[in-house]
C-alpha cells in the first residue's frame, strides 16, 4: 500500500523569499510524503539571491526555482492541494483564488527577509533567522500525526503554530 503525498502550497507576495525558503525545506524535510509548490499574488518574477545562497547552504537542491503567480494553482489543471499557507500578512489578507478541494488553511506569518535592511550583512543574518523559524515550523508540522486526526482540529493546530510566532494574519 502506498502512503499518500500531501500537496502544500506556501503563498506570499512577492514569492522570492519565505515561500520558496518554505517551498524547498518542505520538499527538503518532508522526504517524499509532501510535494510543496510556491506562488505570489504579486510574484517578483525572480527569486532572491539571498533565497539561493541560504537553501544552498543547507544542502537543498535550488535547481528549477521560479517566481510564480498563484494562478497557476487555481487552474483547473493544476494539483490539487491539501494544505495552503500564507507566509506573510500581506497575501493573507488579500482575496485569494478559490482553491479546487477545499484545502485546510492556515497563516504561517513571517518577517520579510527581503525588506529594506541597514547593510548586507543585517539582511543575512535576517535571511537566515526567517529560514531557520520555517525549518522550525515546518518540523513542527511534519511532526504531526495528520493522517489520523480530524479535519477541524488539524485546521485549528495548525492556525495556532502560526499564532505562537506572531503570525496573526487571516488565512484562505
Amino acid at each position: 500500500m502506498t502512503e499518500k503525498v500531501y500537496n502544500v502550497l506556501f503563498i506570499c507576495t512577492g514569492n522570492s523569499a519565505r515561500s520558496i525558503i518554505a517551498e524547498t525545506l518542505m520538499n527538503h524535510l518532508g522526504r517524499g510524503r509532501f510535494k510543496a509548490y510556491s506562488a505570489g499574488s504579486h510574484p517578483r518574477g525572480e527569486v532572491h539571491p539571498l533565497t539561493l545562497e541560504i537553501l544552498s547552504r543547507q544542502g537543498c537542491d535550488v535547481a528549477g526555482l521560479r517566481s510564480k503567480s498563484w494562478t497557476e494553482f487555481a487552474a483547473p489543471d493544476a494539483p490539487k492541494m491539501d494544505f495552503i499557507f500564507t507566509v506573510c500578512d500581506q497575501a493573507a489578507g488579500e482575496a485569494c483564488p478559490a482553491w479546487p478541494g477545499q484545502p485546510i488553511t492556515a497563516p504561517w506569518g513571517f518577517e520579510d527577509p527581503a525588506g529594506p535592511h541597514a547593510d548586507l550583512e543585517r539582511q543575512k543574518r535576517v535571511f537566515q533567522s526567517v529560514a531557520t523559524q520555517i525549518s522550525n515550523r515546518i518540523r513542527l508540522f511534519l511532526s504531526l500525526p495528520i493522517d489520523k486526526v480530524d479535519r477541524m482540529s488539524l485546521q485549528t493546530r495548525l492556525r495556532e503554530m502560526g499564532r505562537e510566532n506572531g503570525g496573526e494574519a487571516s488565512a484562505h
